[in-house]
């Protein structure tokens, strides 16, 4: 069983085995410490050492020498000649110094020997046990003289290290070329293969390598930039994982993981990509993947939602010139709510600290998951789960589920969902010198625990309704709730209050209902609140969703062998394909935007029809 998920393992040496990170640290700082010296003395400039956290670690670690020699000097502006890696230790060159760091390693360790982890060593023996193919794959090239050291060099079944590399001419990290040599040592396939390693240029290489699993052992107190560089599965220590967890994931996980798209941490300056590749939709109408607390603000959080042929013809004044755009409309928003702890601020993600924030966007049932823990001024620590998908059963309802969970304090919390109808075109830099307000805002209503919002497009006179209705659950059971709601010409709010318990989770459930002017003839507004009035549950419109979205996947879904990113890159496609045009397009009077329903650039006009062919 095991052979046929799994071949082998291939282990990094310094900082996963062995406790020899330290004394390469040590070496490095000695050798450059004493370089940057004589260098500053000559070149009459301050002397500023080499330092762990921010040179060895940036600049060093996890490569082979003369290349981490090369980085770190490119680092300072210094240019050296590269030599001859015959040079001698004294000699001023890449290959000299690297040299140089060779000897004092080493008589560090004659001095001072080497520890080793046991938890690795541990899952070492565990897995001989159980006949898994195991190899050492280091940039050192010392890591046979530790293993040797250390009584472990029996344990693996090959070591490519420093001294191979060279031998073969292998590509150093982050290149995957001594892990994958390792996995052609041991006739393992790289995508039933597993990397472990504790560097940055060590899991990047392991992702670049298409490997099955790259599991990165945080040491250094780094592990979301170990996720963010391509690691699966990240520990501080090897005794967080076992052989049955490995076995799970090329079980399922893995299959998993080809099905979405993943995006850790908040990255204000990558925001506007990530909103567009998280897009729900289904054919009808789709929502760009922004988040739910704040209205746009430019450039980093911009909340668009878009309907099939729903356009809209302005006249602008550019340079004393009066010009026409038709544009792709921007509707209504529907995913505000957001919360205020007992006598503070309504809850914004950008103005507290976030300690743990993860997106992602399951391809296979089109539901956005975010996932985020934050801390405030006070202290207060809490932890936020969203999702959202748009029906592909129905084109018109969507659902949005907010669970607010505290984790150190028991306050009132009082909660806010909006739908609102001012929003302006504004996604586009190069197109905010145009007129950007198309809708009207004609009707907002609301009652107890339901709201809707009637706009029109000012030009083209379409007719946009949107409805919500709110449920609320503390813990597992639905709460009666004092619902209060305040509208304004184009917009809707319903607030309520209520007690909450640290470590109970406080869940709304935001079910949406959306009709337009042009795709139906009847009276949009009253059709969204009817809709909304008797939508079933969330599980329920997502069990139909979920279903639908089988049914196309079962149909168009394109497998591919031994290549994950390129298998997750295909289904990613294929998904917002969907999102344009699913089977709820196929009897609308709408194109196929070159955009698709994800933003305004191009203006949402229609390009290159004849180019798509849906298996519908």
């Amino acid at each position: 069983m095991t052979q046929k998920i799994l071949d082998a393992v291939i282990f990094d040496l310094d900082g996963v085995i062995t406790e020899s990170t330290p004394l390469h640290s040590e070496a490095w700082k000695t050798m450059f410490d004493d370089f940057l010296r004589a260098w500053s003395e000559r070149n009459d400039t301050p002397f500023r050492e080499f330092t762990h956290e921010e040179d060895y670690l940036a600049y060093v670690d996890g490569k082979p020498r003369y290349k981490g020699v090369e980085s770190f000097l490119q680092s300072r502006g210094i240019q050296l000649p590269y030599g001859d890696p015959s040079d001698p230790p004294q000699k001023e060159t890449i290959c000299g110094l690297g040299n140089r760091k060779n000897a004092i390693y080493n008589q560090l360790l004659e001095e001072k020997g080497v520890e080793i982890y046991a938890p690795t060593v541990e899952l070492i023996h565990q897995m001989l046990d159980e006949g898994i193919p195991m190899g050492v794959a280091s940039s050192s090239k010392n890591a046979k003289k530790v293993l040797e050291i250390t009584g472990l060099i029996d344990l693996f079944q090959t070591c490519v290290d420093g001294i191979v590399s060279a031998e073969l001419g292998l590509k150093g990290k982050p290149s995957p070329d001594i892990f994958t040599t390792a996995c052609d040592n041991l006739g393992a396939a790289y995508e039933r293969s597993v990397i472990v390693e504790d560097a940055i240029s060590g899991v990047q290489a392991g992702y670049r390598g298409n490997f099955g699993l790259v599991i990165g052992v945080a040491r250094e107190e780094n592990k979301l930039e170990l996720k963010l560089n391509g690691a699966d599965i990240v520990v501080e220590d090897m005794g967080e994982i076992d052989i049955q967890r490995i076995k799970n994931w090329f079980l399922g996980e893995v299959d998993r993981k080809q099905w979405s798209i993943e995006y850790t941490g908040y990255d204000p300056e990558r925001e506007g990509a990530r909103e567009t590749l998280c897009t729900i939709g289904n054919g009808y109408f789709g929502t760009r993947g922004a988040l739910e607390e704040i209205p746009a603000n430019g450039d980093t959080n911009y909340p668009g939602t878009y309907i099939a042929g729903l356009y809209n013809r302005l006249e602008s004044t550019i340079a004393g010139r009066t010009i026409t755009n038709e544009d792709f409309v921007n509707c209504p928003n529907w995913l505000p709510i957001t919360f205020k702890i007992e006598g503070g601020d309504w809850f914004d993600p950008t103005q507290v600290e976030i300690l743990d924030f993860s997106r992602e966007l399951d391809f296979k049932t089109g539901t956005l998951t975010r996932k985020l823990i934050v801390r405030d001024e006070q202290g207060h620590q809490t932890q936020i789960i969203s999702s959202r998908f748009a029906s592909m059963d129905d084109p018109h309802p969507a659902a949005l589920r907010y669970q607010i969970t505290p984790l150190n304090y028991a306050k009132t919390l009082t909660v806010r969902s909006t739908l609102e109808g001012n929003v302006i075109n504004y996604g586009v830099k190069r197109y905010r010198e145009l007129s950007a307000r198309h809708l009207t805002p004609l009707k907002q209503w609301g009652e107890s625990n339901t709201s809707a919002l009637l706009v029109e497009t000012n030009q083209s006179k379409i007719k946009i309704a949107q409805a919500a209705k709110l449920s609320v659950r503390a813990g597992e059971s639905a709460k009666p709730i004092s619902f209060s709601l305040n509208t304004k010409p184009g917009s809707v709010s319903t607030t309520f209050e209520m007690v909450a318990r640290s470590d109970h989770p406080l869940t709304v459930d935001k079910i949406i209902s959306i009709y337009s002017s042009n795709v139906t003839s009847e009276d949009v507004f009253k059709a969204a609140k009817l809709r909304v009035k008797a939508a079933p549950s969330y599980e329920e419109i997502q069990a139909k969703s979920n279903a639908a979205w089988k049914e196309i996947w079962d149909r168009i879904d394109i497998k591919i062998r031994g290549d994950r990113l390129v298998q997750k890159l295909i289904r990613l496609h294929l998904y917002h394909s969907l999102v344009t045009a699913s089977p709820h397009h196929i009897h609308l009077d709408a194109g196929i935007p070159a955009r698709g329903l994800h933003g305004e650039a191009y203006r949402g006009h229609i390009f290159w029809d004849e180019l798509f062919i849906m298996p519908f």
